[in-house]
């Protein structure tokens, strides 16, 4: 799969090694070593779905403040020492987990590890009042740039609060409620650290231009000797019903540029062949400009201007579909509806085409190797895969697992799930001030588009779902 693991391994693909730390630190490395750079990548098990009532955005808020200072690096430093030094970095918040992430010139490698040992095992040191502040303003700022002040930006928090009943884990988005973004306390911070910024409860991924053995000193070197911490408390229980049970729908009077429809259907959880099936059936149906739902509505009828189906991988709770359409000016909102229930139904009682099936397969197989095929894409699937089911190894195959899965697999998934009382709808209808326009709308980014490029965590996911540090 993708090119040799070092140049001497023509035939033997990609591989990894994983190893642990007393602490309980969990490392993983690959060795590749067709360009000078290595990538550390850095997933706690820690997101918005551990969160309780009232501090919501907690996740969200602590990613930033490990970028405020430590005991060693003050205020920006962590950013300026990397940048300086040739490398790029971020961190990102999702509702599973939240990661921190380097790419650096091989020869500064040491110093990604130490930057990174240091605010795991001395961010408390250097964590204050003033710092909260900075950071909660921050965030609220954020809030308002990406969801309260722009066009559909609420729609990812309506359909997840829609798709999701009250208390459920998944209830809430990353980003929280700007009521308990000011609720939050340095204690709550502190005692979120605590909690979960542990060696055991994290897993270190390097991949690059590395030497194993020295990587694994340096590793020891710095985060051997950060106390390990057994207190996190279990996260609340995801499971939910396969079927919503009923057509849920929310109706948005707001200054739009037109009207548009949105859906989430649930759907099985990440980690299993029917979630593969699943982005396989969404891939026919929503994703690209070849697909079903584009040809229908916006070459055919040209009731949209665009039409989008993508997917949200979840581990911990029915994975989403989200349906993104916006409407051509002066169209009817039946109207659409009318079509895409008639492109689900042909869908689910006929299945996908040989051509359809080979093209998603295709689709999808290019996505994984792109991002196998860097080393700060592979870092993040060897996080991911450890995390949320337990081994990075399967991160190496999943490009084999999608293509295994049949025609027949693809249209049960549909028929099951793409069905109108499994359905959380949400509708904008503009106020008027925007006007109705056709090219404005098509200038606005799609959820389902969005969701269509998931990998998990990462920054193409759906508005809340991959909330991200800025230098």
């Amino acid at each position: 799969m993708g090119h040799p693991a070092t140049p001497e391994a023509h035939s033997s693909g990609l591989t990894a090694t994983e190893h642990r730390l007393a602490n309980g630190l969990r490392v993983v490395l690959s060795e590749d070593h067709l360009t000078p750079v290595a990538a550390v990548c850095l997933w706690y098990d820690v997101g918005s779905r551990h969160e309780v009532e009232g501090r919501t955005g907690l996740a969200h808020l602590f990613e930033h403040l490990m970028f405020q200072g430590s005991a060693s690096v003050s205020g920006n430093g962590h950013f300026e020492l990397v940048q300086a030094a040739g490398g790029s970095l971020n961190g990102t918040t999702s509702f599973e987990r939240t990661n921190y992430f380097e790419t650096m010139p091989a020869h500064q490698l040491e110093l990604a590890l130490w930057l990174e040992a240091d605010r795991m095992g001395s961010l408390l040191t250097a964590l204050d009042e003033q710092s909260l502040e900075n950071q909660r303003d921050v965030v609220k700022n954020e809030r308002r740039q990406r969801y309260d002040n722009v066009p559909y930006g609420t729609a990812f928090e309506r359909l997840t609060a829609l798709a999701n009943p009250a208390g459920h884990p998944y209830h809430h988005t990353p980003i929280g409620s700007m009521a308990d973004l000011d609720a939050a306390s340095l204690e709550d911070a502190r005692a979120f650290f605590r909690t979960y910024y542990a060696p055991g409860n994290a897993v270190l991924s390097v991949v690059g231009d590395i030497d194993p053995e020295q990587t694994l000193a340096w590793v020891e070197k710095y985060f051997g000797s950060i106390p390990a911490h057994q207190g996190k408390p279990q996260p609340r229980d995801g499971s939910l019903p396969d079927l919503i049970g009923e057509g849920v729908r929310e109706v948005v009077l707001e200054d739009v540029p037109s009207r548009a429809l949105m859906s989430a259907y649930r759907l099985p959880h990440d980690g299993t062949r029917e979630a593969d099936a699943a982005d396989l059936a969404l891939t026919v149906l929503g994703g690209g400009e070849s697909s079903r739902l584009h040809n229908r509505l916006v070459r055919r009828d040209r009731t949209a201007v665009t039409a989008g189906f993508g997917l949200l991988r979840l581990a911990g709770a029915p994975s989403l579909a989200w349906l993104d359409v916006k409407l051509s000016s002066g169209v009817e909102l039946s109207e659409v509806e009318t079509a895409v229930d008639e492109e689900l139904a042909r869908f689910a009682a006929e299945g996908p085409t040989p051509e359809e099936m080979e093209r998603a397969q295709a689709q999808l197989e290019r996505e994984w190797l792109d991002r196998l095929t860097t080393v700060s894409g592979r870092a993040d699937e060897l996080c991911r895969y450890a995390v949320l089911f337990g081994d990075p190894q399967l991160a190496l195959t999943a490009v084999g697992r999608v293509l295994e899965v049949t025609r027949e697999e693809v249209q049960a998934v549909a028929r099951e799930r793409l069905r109108p009382d499994n359905r959380a709808t949400l509708v904008y209808e503009p106020t008027g001030g925007s006007g109705n326009g056709a090219d404005e709308a098509d200038e606005e980014a799609g959820i389902a588009a969005e969701a269509g490029g998931q990998a998990d965590g990462e920054a193409g996911t759906p508005a809340a779902q991959g909330e991200g540090a800025e230098a």
